[in-house]
């Protein structure tokens, strides 16, 4: 609805449930589908109006960038008189993997930080600077954003162990993870999470989440099974702490008994039963040694290396 003299575009426009939609004529008039456009928002003292002025992205990053050095100070301010039993954040366990916009993620998760430890918790506030990271971080490269992704799980889960946020273990698995491009940081993600769930004793989510380990090392073709054993070794040793739950371990020990029996390479069998011994399964693992060792002619130079596996497994209690 065009009307006014002094005006390009009019129109009225309703609030609902999900917020307040731009009409289409005027995005489609304004804006490109293909960019990004960023918008400084003005809701002057009678709250009488919303002002929507259109800025650049570096107007947007200057006034991002000014107003975190003045929350940081004040932060830095509160923790400095108040806030000294609230732990540090780990910075160097968040981000394992360097990328280009580093720094700048690291700042606003700083703020994000510190509001999660407030108490009562802000929530809406603390998680929404996690979600400007997620959405004004992202590159044109699979490979850094998959890293970011990852750094800002290793923080959330950081969070959850210092003040004890435990839904963001879903937030994580529904918003975060489905986005990582990256089939090794994908697995090393839900690693994590099989962790802090053990830890907080959320043993349905410990199962789920190796199950879609499992899932995702399903997926590689058997062209690669180098990558499969790397990943296979990788849930053993983080699983091999979960003795107690016998149900984890034996969904792990079946997925070992089926790539033993489909792969040709002796190594990768012995890597098999030698992953069985760590998880305790004794008895498959002596087993495996005992037809692997027939299955060998005299002359192979594995012999005495699984002779020797096998005899260790003799001799462990079953």
């Amino acid at each position: 609805m065009n009307s006014g003299e002094d005006n390009y575009f009019e129109a009225i426009v309703k609030k609902t449930k999900t917020g307040i939609t731009l009409p289409k004529e005027i995005r489609e008039d304004l804006f490109k589908s293909n960019i990004d456009v960023y918008f400084k928002l003005i809701v002057p003292k009678e709250k009488n109006k919303i002002i929507l002025n259109i800025i650049s992205k570096e107007e947007a990053e200057g006034i991002l960038d000014r107003n975190l050095t003045v929350e940081k100070s004040e932060k830095t301010r509160k923790k400095t008189n108040k806030n000294k039993d609230i732990p540090e954040p780990k910075w160097a366990e968040y981000f394992v993997y360097d990328y280009e916009s580093r720094s700048k993620v690291q700042t606003i998760l700083e703020s994000a930080y510190y509001k999660f430890a407030e108490i009562p918790v802000d929530f809406d506030d603390a998680i929404g600077r996690v979600k400007y990271t997620l959405i004004s971080f992202l590159s044109p490269t699979k490979t850094e954003n998959a890293k970011l992704y990852y750094s800002v799980i290793r923080f959330l889960i950081d969070i959850i162990h210092n003040f004890g946020h435990y839904r963001l273990i879903e937030w994580i698995y529904d918003k975060v993870i489905p986005n990582i491009d990256s089939i090794f940081l994908y697995e090393l993600a839900l690693l994590d999470l099989i962790e802090i769930s053990y830890k907080i004793k959320q043993i349905d989510n410990v199962e789920m989440f190796v199950n879609k380990v499992l899932e995702s090392i399903d997926k590689y073709n058997k062209s690669e099974w180098y990558n499969i054993m790397s990943s296979l070794n990788q849930l053993v040793k983080k699983i091999k702490q979960f003795e107690s739950i016998s149900g984890i371990s034996n969904i792990v020990k079946e997925k070992l008994l089926q790539y033993e029996g489909e792969t040709e390479v002796d190594d990768y069998k012995i890597q098999i039963i030698e992953l069985l011994e760590t998880l305790n399964f004794i008895e498959e693992g002596y087993q495996l040694a005992e037809e692997l060792i027939k299955s060998l002619p005299p002359e192979s130079i594995k012999l005495p290396e699984i002779r020797k596996i096998r005899n260790r497994l003799k001799e462990k209690p079953i």
